[in-house]
């Protein structure tokens, strides 16, 4: 899918392109190709001049050449964004490239953006894009703001992250945790430190790709105060997730503790069960030894009193037992 982006009015208007006559008609400061085809990446060079890398979206290329900037001017930036779904958490690496030196684009220049599936980010700016006018300019823009929506975006996830563990911890710190909740309540809190990690590493993403921008000194004083104002929100983010991590690890220790207690309960019976029984062993091992005159044979009542006797035995350790609390 190819969509391009122009400003007018102020206003970032999005336009999706199914030709390249189509693709002539407007002169866009941001061009997106979302999981494109063949066709398209030759539209993109024919009217762009611009050649796609064919490991542009590699996940195993080298961290030292994701930020890099050519001998013609281009920008190279491939970047990480978040998919907080809740079935399939994970990344997606977008790769960004910033043309502003081509003459046949006749404009502050053109941001490239590529990538497999749709990203919530670029949602996220496309939203807001339309409804504050001013806050794109130019492509540079473009690019600074689609990290703001990911530090934005990043903050949103943790403050879900933070409901759900409230939630988790009325059900922890309720008491009584059985076999059942601590499973859910372990299932949770695995999947928000996953996410948690996840929103850590793809902050630290995120500032080296804006500190990379910085360093390339591209940026305009007004645009270099954004990235620092960036970098402030992305810092402010790791005592968050430091946080969270912190009440993971409790709730953790605190639902394997249940978990433990439960266990004992049951080994605890065990063992009053066992204790309570030998006296009843004793019993039925003496009346079943191999005696020349078996007691029982010799007297009417000598089986049943055998019998009472061992339920007896059996019957008084168990209420003391009960009366002491050790059967609760």
């Amino acid at each position: 899918m190819l969509n391009v982006f122009t400003l007018a009015n102020g206003r970032l208007f999005q336009e999706e392109i199914e030709s390249l006559e189509e693709l002539a008609q407007f002169k866009p400061i941001w061009v997106d190709l979302e999981d494109p085809t063949p066709e398209e990446r030759r539209w993109v060079k024919q009217h762009f001049g611009l050649s796609i890398p064919e490991d542009a979206m590699d996940e195993d290329i080298e961290e030292s050449a994701r930020f890099f900037e050519e001998d013609n001017g281009e920008l190279h930036v491939r970047s990480d964004f978040l998919i907080d779904d809740d079935e399939d958490p994970r990344a997606i690496r977008v790769a960004f490239i910033l043309n502003e030196h081509n003459d046949s684009l006749k404009s502050q220049g053109v941001l490239f953006s590529i990538h497999d599936e749709d990203v919530p980010v670029f949602r996220l700016l496309r939203m807001r894009a339309r409804r504050m006018p001013g806050l794109i300019e130019n492509a540079k823009d473009v690019l600074l703001m689609l990290f703001d929506a990911d530090a934005e975006y990043c903050a949103d996830t943790l403050e879900n992250i933070y409901d759900d563990l409230e939630k988790v911890s009325r059900q922890v710190l309720a008491g009584a945790v059985t076999d059942d909740t601590a499973g859910q309540v372990l299932s949770a809190i695995a999947r928000h430190e996953d996410m948690s990690g996840r929103i850590r590493r793809n902050v630290m993403d995120t500032r080296r790709a804006v500190s990379f921008m910085m360093r390339t000194r591209m940026l305009s004083a007004e645009q270099f105060e954004d990235a620092r104002q960036i970098l402030r929100d992305l810092d402010s983010l790791d005592s968050h997730t430091a946080f969270l991590f912190d009440k993971i690890n409790f709730l953790m220790d605190a639902t394997v503790g249940f978990i433990n207690i439960n266990q004992n309960k049951i080994i605890k019976l065990f063992s009053v069960a066992s204790v309570a029984l030998l006296p009843p062993t004793m019993i039925a091992s003496l009346y079943g030894m191999n005696f020349e005159y078996m007691p029982e044979l010799s007297q009417k009542w000598g089986y049943p009193f055998a019998l009472g006797l061992m339920v007896l035995s059996a019957v008084v350790p168990m209420l003391y037992f009960r009366k002491r609390g050790w059967l609760k």
